[in-house]
């Protein structure tokens, strides 16, 4: 996991990166369920991931579903003051991009919504590592209140040179 704390900086935001690929978030309880890269099958849980078209898709693990982050590889972090996954698409400093998400949430152009079942904690990190693996790999535990989220995303430029990916999550029935 890396952390791009500028100096000075009293927030410290905690990023998961990819090696190339889409990042996944799992429900912790099905984590042993998800093989990464390394099925035995002809399709690995990676490859379907892979195939994941858009900013975000569901994809069945165990006897629930995990949210596949598609599109670019970007850095990204969980902002739970305002519900949402932020992906690091370009920016000169992490203080500028955080600075830029309150106006990126006002004025994004969201994509479709999804509905996304969740039992409790979901863990995100790179969908290549097998989901056992993922505590050696960087990863984010988001402690999500169990039920059904609504999920959209977006991308924004809040500034000229700074782009933000954003994923909201939205417990419906709020």
């Amino acid at each position: 996991m890396a952390s791009y704390a500028d100096p000075g900086s009293v927030e410290q935001v905690e990023w998961v990166e990819s090696g190339g690929g889409p990042l996944i978030a799992i429900p912790e309880v099905v984590l042993p369920f998800w093989t990464g890269a390394d099925g035995d099958e002809l399709a690995s849980d990676y490859d379907r991931a892979c195939e994941v078209e858009g900013l975000v898709g569901l994809l069945p693990v165990g006897n629930t579903t995990a949210l596949v982050l598609g599109d670019e590889p970007a850095a990204t972090s969980y902002l739970p003051e305002h519900g949402t996954l932020v992906r690091w698409s370009a920016g000169d400093s992490e203080r500028e991009l955080l600075a830029g998400v309150p106006a990126a949430l006002a004025t994004a152009a969201w994509g479709r919504e999804v509905h996304w079942e969740v039992p409790g904690a979901v863990v995100l990190f790179d969908a290549a590592w097998p989901g056992e693996e993922s505590t050696r790999t960087g990863r984010l535990r988001i402690a999500l209140e169990p039920g059904r989220y609504a999920v959209r995303a977006a991308h924004a430029e809040p500034g000229p040179e700074t782009w933000i990916g954003l994923v909201r999550l939205r417990l419906l029935g709020r």
